[in-house]
């Protein structure tokens, strides 16, 4: 198996896609908008990667987290609210806000479960902070780590009630970057007393089954790499100072935080220790590139794969829908009502 999550170019498996992944075998798949137009086609599209690697189980992932950052759009689907909603209604009644994130969550499970959809980028446990770039903004639940990482619980519960696994993210912290780690290299100079607060949530949330890099360099940890290519960042503080040993993923390999070609950027993120590699760009040079520039996936990632991939028997139950999203809009109108 090559540790790696690679893209789709469109709407359904080329012939060459077909051959190259049946050959690769990667460890999953990352949908995005132009891999998605009704319901019927986005599960038969997962179908037939289920089909190619005889895995019902496989990993199958995308980015919904509701507001700006959602791949299946209205109509077809349901919009949900960005995680500010939640931080808001925390504000006023936070355990009104834990139950409507962990039903929000469960109901956005329901919409990817139906269509073969197997794991959620959500949620973000990254802290938002004054004066920080925009990138994270409204998508953040909230500006307290013991608030982030309470709202976040709630999300990883509602996904796996809904059938689907959640993946914690930026570690360790995107909450105060000055710059948009998809077009450059921020540089965060915090002190490691003032990371503690970044940490926070990751730290509450070790025991989630999958986590994110991100592509931030911290000075105080290492002033040279990236955290997802620093050998530091990811056994130290990752998975000694959070104590994070779950399946742990890179943030996207094309973003332009990461300097070298896409299979030289796989290889150095593996080799810092981190588990798989997340290409999502679907270039063919570039996935073949990644094929041959790392070594399989080791026994320790794939043991972290599987675990990772194993839902309680009671995921995916007979909760409503319907129910769920209108108990989800009473408790945030109880923020409205209140501001």
């Amino acid at each position: 198996m090559t540790p790696a999550i690679f893209g789709l170019s469109g709407t359904r498996l080329t012939a060459d896609e077909r051959a190259f992944f049946k050959d690769a075998d990667p460890a999953g798949y990352i949908l995005f908008g132009r891999n998605v137009v009704d319901r019927a086609q986005v599960l038969a599209l997962t179908d037939s990667l289920r089909d190619l690697h005889g895995r019902d189980r496989l990993l199958i992932s995308i980015d919904q987290e509701g507001g700006r950052v959602a791949r299946m759009k209205a109509p077809e689907w349901e919009s949900y609210p960005a995680g500010e909603a939640f931080a808001r209604l925390w504000d006023v009644a936070p355990a009104s806000a834990i139950e409507a994130v962990r039903a929000n969550a469960e109901a956005l499970a329901f919409d990817l479960r139906e269509v073969g959809i197997t794991v959620d980028y959500t949620p973000l446990l990254d802290v938002r902070q004054p004066g920080a770039h925009d990138v994270i903004g409204d998508r953040a639940l909230g500006t307290d780590p013991l608030q982030v990482a309470a709202l976040g619980r709630a999300v990883l519960d509602g996904l796996a009630r809904g059938g689907v696994v959640g993946c914690i993210k930026h570690m360790p912290g995107h909450g105060r970057a000055g710059a948009d780690s998809h077009k450059e290299l921020p540089t965060v100079t915090a002190s490691e007393d003032d990371l503690e607060l970044d940490i926070a949530p990751f730290r509450a949330l070790a025991h989630a089954p999958m986590a994110m890099t991100a592509h931030i360099r911290f000075t105080a940890w290492d002033g040279a790499a990236p955290a997802t290519q620093s050998p530091f960042v990811v056994q130290t503080i990752i998975r000694e100072r959070i104590g994070f040993a779950g399946l742990l993923l890179t943030d996207d390999l094309d973003m332009e935080a990461l300097s070298g070609t896409v299979p030289e950027r796989a290889a150095a993120a593996l080799a810092a220790g981190c588990d798989i590699a997340l290409n999502c760009w679907a270039k063919m040079d570039d996935m073949q590139g990644i094929a041959a520039a790392v070594p399989a996936i080791s026994d320790a990632a794939r043991q972290r794969l599987d675990a990772a991939m194993t839902l309680p028997e009671t995921a995916g139950g007979a909760a409503d829908r319907g129910e769920l999203i209108a108990r989800r809009d009473r408790l945030l109108d109880l923020a409205a009502g209140l501001a």
